[in-house]
Order: structure tokens, then C-alpha cells, then sequence
């Protein structure tokens, strides 16, 4: 039988047939592909020829494709749809890719003619984007270890394919923690809880199997529980399970994890000639030093921490005030924070939601990137990954652009969180080869039957999610490792963070807020509260993500702790953190950082690109119009379809004719006052 993974398939715009595919089709074609991939790593190291562009670069370029899209489809069903057969190929997956990879970086034979071309790049004449691709080509290997002597190479070769399976069980430790807990909540428990929070802890109960509703792990279904639930156990209950997601004991503790992962990453640093492995991970980055870092975040935590401060003192009152306890805790500041909201904003979520259906929000992004883009949407009618996914082609004045894919809805076995990925990227190497970009989100599925309804900050996540995707459909380079999102990670969240702005253009939601149940658009004092209180609880929000990222920076910047969850409250007491807020991501959770490690002492950079965000979003305010034709233009240009290209620092100077202070971050935010 022909697998439907390595077999030349027609289906429509090249897609994966989902129909066919089956868990046991992954491990033979995974065989199969990597086996072909090493074959074609061997012919480019053992080329006969004198090295070229052609023969070692662009060929390295188009090596291990068939690997690459049996891959996606693996990686896309192990987060979004787990299962016991995909944990266990993914576990026994990760140390043979560390392996392959670790193969590749250190092949001496393919490092000299790398290095052969690196030297002589004068006499190449190379357009801009080959040189680019080479000398990124070049840098990686040295990085990962290419100029090593045989013993470090060997020692390195033993710490990748560690990290690798460290990495992997990390993330199924927190998924099966997430996949496994939920409490259920008698009829009486209901009390106080809004109609669609009541509806989702139906619907939870249901995938469960439980007769009644539960809250899960799940953030769209436990974050509502604690800003709407009075019943303060209750929301202890829940809270503290859900921060102790890797930390309960057992299979599924992470804490040891944590402690080799970063011994591994300290040495492995180390034998590549860096002091430690911020230093490592950071050079390539804008921010370039951990000092450029901390000095970012510590500029910002002063006034966040201030209006922390202020604010839980008005929690506390209003604690003491129902009935007579105090201090506040985490698990009261949600739930007052949402009491405050209602007061001194009138705005009540409950109301609130029914104005942000997701069919209503998913029109809302399609639309502003028509109008900044001229990009249209079409949706298509194709098997999928899961039924609850949905697929619309992207086109251009007649031409297509991309395929799109949205995985909307919260579900056992899926990683929690948002994200977006790809299965195929653009490239013009071996055809113009457009993108297939999937947004993958966690928000509650409704009853059947009944519209899906938003929070504002599940629309913002909507927004920042498709941003990502915009970054892969309008990326126009030759080469796939250059290709839309493959950029430093403090410059990816750039696209994503700045097309939230357009969530807050008034005359985006006048048009696509409408009524669930009668249609009608979101009232203009609804609409105006709802934008005044676009920087409600900013203190309590930026205290929890610097607290992560000071926690991430301050494990990686210097020699591993003994004892990581020791140096996390060392961390949080040395910078003051309120007793009433936590960390956004707890060291036991933080998937960013230790589930793989993309974001390893770069969690940072979600802020790092927020200085760029404010500034970049100003360039339309300057213009008079959100969605000014030439700044859009500009925009699209120097930074959408640039990929890696050049460099970040390049590309932002090219849009807006120079580098961004913090200053429009503080103002963003609505801190900059609070210093």
C-alpha cells in the first residue's frame, strides 16, 4: 500500500490527504524520508566538484524535503490532536533529528566547502539575498559546532540528541498534566458565573465524560472561571493547579528536567567558546547582550510595578470589603480586577462577548489585511486535520497567495496556547512555491448549534496570530531558510504584536462587532469604554511576562543553578515581585523556554518587539489613516516580505527611517506615567 505521506499525491494547491493518513503511516515514511535526507546531505558533502553557490549552498537549501513535509504533518497532529501512539513516535523521533542535525553541523567535509565559499564570497558575485543566505549558512554551522576538534564534536553530538528527548518530554509532561486534571463543579457552584462560562464548563464536562460541567486546565476556560467565580476555594483549587502544571511529583514532574536542561545548555555554551548560554543565544538577536536585555525590562518593570502596587491596594479593599480577608492572593486578583473593571469602565464581560463572535473576528482580520494588502479571502472545502478546522486560499488580484488554515477551538490533547505554523513555506528556488500557514488558537467551543464567542483578549490573540500569518503569505524571497517568520525571535512577534493595533481602529469593530443574536453593532458608549480601557490591569499584565522574562534571562546569563526553583525566587524577590501576581509562566510550565527551547533566555522578546510594534503602528497614526496605502506598502516591503533577508535592524530602518526608543512601549501601555 502506497503511503500517503512520501507518495506523489494530486490533492488540491499540494495538501497533505488527511483523509488517509493514519498514526501508522509516520514511522516507516519517517525512515524512509530521513534516510533519503541523509543521502542527499552525503552527495553535497562528497561532491566532486569544486564547491559553488549552486552545488553546496542552494543544494543544501532543497536537501531533506521530503523529511521536512513528513514532518509537519507529524508535528502539526502531535500538538494539536495528541494521542498515546504520537507521544510515543514523537519521544522516539526527537533523539534521531538531534542526531540527523547534529550530523549535518558537523560534517567536516561540508563545513570546508561552506567555508571554501565564505572566503572567496568576493569573487562569487552573488546577488544580495545569496550572500545573505551564505553567510547565515556559514554562521549556523560555526554555531552549532563545525569548527569543533573531534573530541567537542563528539561531546556535542551526545548534549543535542539530550536536549532533544529533554525537550520532548518537558512538553508531554505539561500536556498530560493540562490533558489530565479538571474539577467538577456541582449545580450550586454554577452560582455567579456568566451564561457562556457556565456553557463551556458544559461542554468540558462533556468532552470529559463527565456528567456535569468541569473546569479544565484549558486558559479559555479557567482564566473566565477565576474572573467571574465568587467562590474563592474554588478559584484556589483551580489556580493552584493550574500553576502546578510540572511540578506534582510523579512522571510528569519537570523540575529535574529543568536542572540538566540547563546544565546541558550552560556546557554546551561553554564548548563553543561563550561564556555562558545567554551570551550564546543572544548574539544573534538585536538585543545582541543580556545587559541590553535586562536594561530593556528593568526600564519597564519600575512603572509596571508601581501600578501593580496601586491597583492591588484597590483589590484589597474591595477583598476586605466582602468579607473581611485579607492579603490578597493570586487566585483573588482576576476575579476583583474583573469587579474593577465593571466599575470604573461599565463594562461588563458577559455583555461584552456576544459583540465578538469569531466568524464575525475572523472576517474582521481578513478584511484589514484587504484593505492594507489587497489580499482576498475564499474558503475552501478540504479534509483537514480535524474536523474543527477550516481552510480559505489567499489570493491577489487574481493570483494566489497562500492557504490558510484556522484551528480554532480548545480540545483534549492539544498543546495549550497559540501559535502559528506552517506546512509548506514560500520559496522561489524550486518553483514559485506559495505557503500553506495554519493559526492554531484555544479558544471555547460552543454548544452546537450556538456562535463561538471572544473574549477581547481572545480577539487580540486572533489578531496577533494572524499577524504571523501575514508574515508567511507575503513573504517574496528566493530561499525557504530566509523565508517569511525565519527571522531573529526578537524581531518575529514584530508582525504578529502590530497587527493587534487594527483590532482597536474604531471603525474595524463599529463594522465587525455585531450582536450574536441580533446583529446589531456594538453600541458607540459600549465601543468607546471598551477602548478606554484598552490598558485595564497593564501593571498586573507587565509585572507577570517580566517576571518570566527576567527569570529566563537570569537562568541562562551565568553558571546553572543547583537548584532552578531556588534561583526563580531569588529572581522574583531581588526585583520585588507583589506577593498578589505569579509568573506568567512558572519554570515547571514554561514550554517557550524549556519545551525545545526556541525561546530559551529569549522570552524577552515579545517586548523587545513591542518597543517596534508601538513605533511601527505610529508611522499610520503620523499618516492620518490606519490603513494608509503607503505605509502599508512601506510596510509590506521592508518587513513582510522580507523574511531574513537582511537584517532586523535593516529592515525596521528602511520602514520607519530609524530605531524605536521605549518610550512609545510605556505610552502603549498606558505606563508612562507610573514611574
Amino acid at each position: 500500500m502506497t503511503n500517503p505521506l512520501i507518495a506523489d499525491l494530486s490533492t488540491p494547491f499540494d495538501l497533505p490527504d488527511f483523509r488517509v493518513i493514519e498514526d501508522t503511516h509516520f514511522e516507516p515514511a519517517f525512515d524512509i524520508a530521513l534516510e533519503a535526507a541523509q543521502a542527499e546531505i552525503a552527495a553535497i558533502a562528497e561532491c566532486p566538484e569544486a564547491p559553488s553557490f549552486a552545488n553546496t549552498i542552494e543544494a543544501l537549501e532543497l536537501a531533506g524535503k521530503e523529511l521536512s513535509d513528513v514532518l509537519a504533518v507529524f508535528y502539526l497532529l502531535a500538538s494539536v490532536d495528541a494521542n498515546d501512539t504520537r507521544d510515543a513516535l514523537q519521544r522516539a523521533f526527537s533523539p534521531r533529528l538531534a542526531e540527523y542535525s547534529t550530523d549535518i553541523s558537523l560534517n567536516r567535509a561540508l563545513f570546508e566547502r561552506i567555508e571554501a565559499l565564505w572566503q572567496g564570497i568576493e569573487a562569487l558575485e552573488l546577488t544580495e539575498e545569496q550572500a545573505r543566505v551564505l553567510e547565515l549558512t556559514r554562521r549556523n554551522f560555526v554555531r552549532a559546532g563545525a569548527a569543533l576538534d573531534e573530541a567537542g564534536r563528539g561531546r556535542l553530538r551526545e548534549i543535542n540528541t539530550r536536549l532533544a528527548e529533554l525537550g520532548t518530554a518537558f512538553g508531554q509532561n505539561v500536556l498530560a498534566d493540562e490533558r489530565n486534571w479538571y474539577m467538577e463543579l456541582a449545580e450550586a457552584d454554577l452560582a455567579g458565573l456568566p451564561a457562556f462560562v457556565v456553557e463551556a464548563a458544559r461542554a468540558a464536562g462533556a468532552e470529559k465524560g463527565v456528567a456535569g460541567p468541569v473546569v479544565t486546565l484549558s486558559r479559555s476556560l479557567i482564566v473566565p472561571f477565576l474572573q467571574f467565580s465568587p467562590r474563592r476555594d474554588l478559584r484556589r483549587k483551580a489556580f493552584e493547579a493550574w500553576t502546578a502544571r510540572g511540578m506534582n511529583g510523579g512522571a510528569t514532574d519537570n523540575r529535574a528536567i529543568v536542572t540538566e536542561t540547563l546544565r546541558l545548555r550552560h556546557e554546551r555554551a561553554q564548548l563553543l567558546g561563550y561564556d555562558n548560554f545567554s551570551a550564546y543565544k543572544l548574539e544573534t538577536e538585536m538585543a545582541k547582550t543580556p545587559e541590553a536585555v535586562r536594561g530593556l525590562l528593568m526600564e519597564v518593570w519600575a512603572p509596571a510595578r508601581k501600578r501593580a502596587e496601586a491597583d492591588s491596594a484597590w483589590l484589597e479593599r474591595a477583598l476586605v470589603a466582602d468579607n473581611g480577608d485579607m492579603p490578597l492572593q493570586p487566585w483573588d486578583w482576576r476575579y476583583y480586577s474583573e469587579k474593577r473593571r465593571r466599575a470604573e469602565h461599565d463594562l461588563d464581560e458577559a455583555a461584552l462577548k456576544p459583540f465578538l463572535q469569531l466568524d464575525r473576528m475572523i472576517e474582521a482580520a481578513f478584511a484589514c489585511a484587504n484593505r492594507l494588502f489587497r489580499l482576498e479571502f475564499a474558503p475552501l472545502d478540504l479534509p483537514l486535520h480535524h474536523p474543527d478546522a477550516r481552510a480559505w486560499e489567499v489570493t491577489r488580484d487574481g493570483q494566489h497567495m497562500a492557504v490558510f488554515i484556522g484551528d480554532y477551538f480548545a480540545r483534549s490533547g492539544k498543546r495549550s496556547g497559540a501559535w502559528c505554523t506552517a506546512l509548506r513555506s514560500q520559496q522561489k528556488q524550486a518553483g514559485d512555491i506559495r505557503p500553506h500557514v495554519i493559526n492554531v488558537c484555544n479558544f471555547s467551543k460552543p454548544a452546537a448549534g450556538r456562535p463561538a464567542l471572544l473574549s477581547y483578549d481572545d480577539a487580540r490573540t486572533l489578531f496577533h496570530e494572524f499577524g504571523h500569518a501575514l508574515h508567511q503569505m507575503l513573504s517574496d524571497v528566493t530561499y525557504e531558510s530566509i523565508s517569511g517568520t525565519s527571522v531573529p525571535r526578537d524581531f518575529v512577534e514584530l508582525p504578529s504584536q502590530l497587527y493587534e493595533h487594527w483590532l482597536e481602529v474604531p471603525q474595524v469593530l463599529q463594522e465587525f462587532a455585531t450582536h450574536a443574536t441580533t446583529g446589531e453593532a456594538m453600541p458607540e458608549d459600549l465601543l468607546n469604554r471598551l477602548l478606554a480601557a484598552a490598558t485595564f490591569d497593564m501593571g498586573f499584565q507587565t509585572v507577570e511576562f517580566i517576571a518570566s522574562a527576567l527569570v529566563d534571562l537570569e537562568f541562562h546569563d551565568g553558571p546553572p543553578p543547583a537548584d532552578p526553583m531556588q534561583k526563580q525566587a531569588e529572581v522574583l524577590e531581588a526585583i520585588g515581585m507583589p506577593e498578589a501576581i505569579r509568573m506568567r509562566h512558572a519554570t515547571p510550565h514554561f514550554a517557550h523556554v524549556f519545551s525545545g527551547g526556541y525561546y530559551a533566555s529569549a522570552y524577552y522578546s515579545y517586548m523587545w518587539s513591542e518597543v517596534m510594534d508601538a513605533d511601527a503602528f505610529a508611522a499610520f497614526e503620523e499618516a492620518g489613516d490606519p490603513f494608509d496605502p503607503t505605509v502599508a506598502r512601506s510596510l509590506e516591503d521592508n518587513i513582510l516580505s522580507a523574511g531574513g533577508s537582511k537584517d532586523p535592524e535593516v529592515l525596521y530602518t528602511a520602514f520607519r527611517g530609524r530605531l524605536p526608543g521605549v518610550a512609545a512601549l510605556l505610552k502603549g501601555r498606558g505606563l508612562e506615567t507610573a514611574g
